[in-house]
């Protein structure tokens, strides 16, 4: 591949990032909305300050390129973020949507670390040194983001699945005291 592709290559990917992130910044406060948890919903307000800051070292990268960062559409992020909202719509209790929240946007996570990863080795080869640290930055904080969903994760899905076997406790219990209940004549 010559580098001229190479290079078009990256910032078509940086492209698709920038899509990936402002579709992100729409989608976060959604999420931080629809989570009971307040640790949960903090985890987001955070993200969403981060992801703000990671389209900005997108923008100054972009400017050294001497390219516009608009122009692609991220598939992946819609994609994405259309599940979580699906999810959302669901008749679940609270412990479960959070439950939920968290998979959807691990999903997202892994998405951009993936992506920061091609576009850092593309930047690497390259020789550009000054995206390769802005983009490492970013990836850190995806990362971070994505330990603190799995930490969070525990507490939340054991209290959903918690959640789930009380209310399956209660529908047996109705169950059996309604058949237990002697008919009454008419």
């Amino acid at each position: 591949m010559r580098k001229d592709s190479l290079r078009q290559l990256y910032v078509d990917e940086l492209k698709d990032l920038y899509s990936a992130e402002t579709q992100l910044v729409k989608a976060l406060p959604k999420m931080a909305k629809a989570s009971s948890n307040a640790e949960l919903r903090q985890a987001f307000e955070e993200n969403l300050r981060q992801t703000s800051e990671q389209v900005s070292r997108l923008e100054q990268i972009f400017e050294a390129l001497e390219e516009k960062p608009t122009g692609k559409k991220c598939m992946g992020m819609e994609g994405l973020a259309k599940e979580g909202a699906d999810t959302l719509q669901q008749k679940y209790g609270e412990a479960v949507v959070d439950a939920a929240i968290i998979g959807a946007a691990q999903r997202v996570e892994h998405y951009e670390i993936a992506a920061y990863r091609t576009v850092g080795a593309f930047a690497e080869l390259l020789g550009e040194e000054q995206h390769v640290s802005l983009i490492e930055q970013t990836l850190e904080e995806e990362n971070q983001a994505d330990e603190k969903l799995t930490q969070l994760a525990r507490d939340i899905n054991s209290q959903a699945a918690e959640g789930e076997e009380q209310e399956s406790e209660i529908r047996e219990s109705r169950t059996g005291m309604a058949k237990r209940s002697p008919k009454r004549a008419a």
